[in-house]
């Protein structure tokens, strides 16, 4: 990777300069462990630093009008655009992922882009129903102010995106903390995207760092109007325990133990090669992916078989290759979460290893477990990694008992009766569910605020065109 004035550096205020300690650490290339580069260790310093510059530089941002805001989005779109194949060769590198993660990653980062300064400009409010004869009422649209946006490692730069490009078009300004495991795709690139368009200084400021060094001080800071947080359940917690404090508002999004369920009149192919999707893209590094199978049992023996086929065929190794399914864990502390606290344990429990369990480095096997039960960590966990625990059920009622009741994000459901579908749909209680169907990614954008709940609910009509890696090999050419 080539060396940028990014490599060890903050963006703060407009200027690269290093962290107010002068550490910083090495960036690895997941698949071989190779140096890639380096970021800067800031710390609550450097933080204190960025609010102020971010706090600083609201006010004016603000007062720019919409569509110059929004031409500032475009600029930054463009220049990403023209760095496209050196980026989604930098994703694959620094997650894991492979090539066509690294272009989904890489694209929906400068969709959204183009969406947020479409928005920005649509509309600045609304007239509302006067409330008495011969009043006006106006409602209108303007900025929080400061926001603190702290990202995950597994899609680093489009889920910085989503904050950042939304936040800055209305009016905000914004102090970026990326994850320490990627802290180029998702801080330092984004930084040189600003640079290079010449966004006003503080407008965007990006602080590299661990957790406890700058993430904590950020989730933390009384600076803050906003503060926007995606990763860990337990994190989440600790960050709305502090926030509550001070009544600091706060947007979230956790973890999730999301279920799979297929019933007993399902096309079980279609389930099986969607399982592959659910619960093995990017290695199961998602918080959208299937942590629990729950099958009913009239089609148990044939789904088990189905998935294990495709699971004992794929490929996994370096995804610069060009000959892999799956690329490495994002690091020792994941593969050793999932061997040693969910697979290992729930064998230990009484689940059967039907296929997987074993890895090499970071490269880990996907994994089937079968007779899972509701007490063991392969159903109770968010699990982050490449394994399909199956539990098989005698009921409908029974699968939709065992689905609820768990924190879920998002939820597939499998049928032949596309009703029957949406009715299981509509009980689930998920943000999103999907009826043969699974990772459509229509989530957290589409929820509402206040005392509501949007569910969204896809049905897939007709067969899908999956991807080739996830074909019964029995089929392949």
């Amino acid at each position: 990777m080539p060396s940028r004035h990014a490599d060890g550096h903050l963006y703060i205020d407009g200027a690269w300069r290093p962290s107010t300690s002068g550490r910083f650490a090495d960036v690895e290339e997941k698949a071989t462990g190779a140096r890639i580069g380096r970021y800067a260790l800031g710390d609550a310093t450097d933080v204190d630093q960025a609010v102020a510059a971010a706090r600083a530089a609201q006010p004016g941002w603000a007062a720019l009008s919409a569509p110059e805001r929004a031409g500032y989005l475009r600029r930054m779109a463009e220049h990403l655009q023209g760095r496209f194949e050196e980026l989604v060769t930098l994703s694959m590198r620094e997650t894991g992922g492979v090539r066509a993660k690294g272009e989904d990653e890489v694209s929906t980062t400068i969709r959204q882009l183009g969406i947020s300064a479409v928005q920005a400009t649509e509309n600045a409010g609304e007239i509302l129903p006067p409330y008495k004869a011969g009043k006006l009422s106006l409602s209108r649209v303007v900025p929080l102010g400061v926001l603190g946006i702290i990202t995950p490692w597994n899609y680093p730069m489009n889920l910085a995106m989503r904050a950042v490009a939304p936040g800055l078009a209305f009016g905000n300004t914004i102090v970026l903390k990326p994850a320490e495991l990627t802290p180029v795709i998702g801080g330092q690139v984004l930084a040189e995207a600003a640079d290079h368009v010449g966004l006003p200084p503080g407008v965007l400021n990006v602080v590299t760092g661990d957790g406890p060094g700058a993430g904590w001080p950020l989730a933390t800071h009384d600076g803050l109007d906003l503060i926007d947080f995606t990763g860990s359940r337990k994190v989440g917690l600790d960050i709305a325990a502090s926030a509550a404090a001070t009544l600091r508002p706060i947007r979230l999004e956790l973890g999730g133990d999301n279920a799979f369920l297929v019933l007993a009149d399902a096309d079980v192919d279609l389930a099986a090669s969607l399982a592959m999707v659910a619960s093995l893209e990017f290695q199961g590094q998602t918080c959208i992916s299937s942590s629990r199978h729950i099958v009913v049992r009239d089609v148990a023996d044939e789904y088990i078989a189905a998935v294990t086929r495709r699971v004992e065929a794929l490929r996994v190794g370096d995804p610069l290759s060009g000959e892999a399914d799956l690329g490495p864990l994002i690091s020792a502390a994941q593969r050793d979460r999932v061997h040693q606290t969910i697979v290992e344990p729930s064998i230990a429990m009484g689940a059967k290893l039907v296929a997987g369990g074993t890895y090499d480095g970071l490269f880990y096997r996907p994994t089937v477990l079968t007779g899972v039960t509701p007490d063991m960590p392969a159903f109770t966990e968010e699990i982050f990694g490449p394994v399909v625990p199956i539990t098989v059920v005698d009921t409908e009622e029974e699968a939709v008992a065992l689905t609820n009741g768990y924190p879920m994000l998002m939820n597939s459901v499998f049928t032949a009766d596309l009703m029957r579908g949406m009715q299981v749909a509509e009980r689930l209680q998920a943000g999103e569910v999907h009826v043969n169907d699974a990772h459509a990614r229509h989530g957290a954008e589409n929820q509402m605020p206040g005392f509501t709940r949007r569910q969204w609910i896809g049905v897939q009509r007709t067969p899908l065109d999956v991807p080739a890696w996830t074909a019964d090999p029995a089929g392949r050419q």
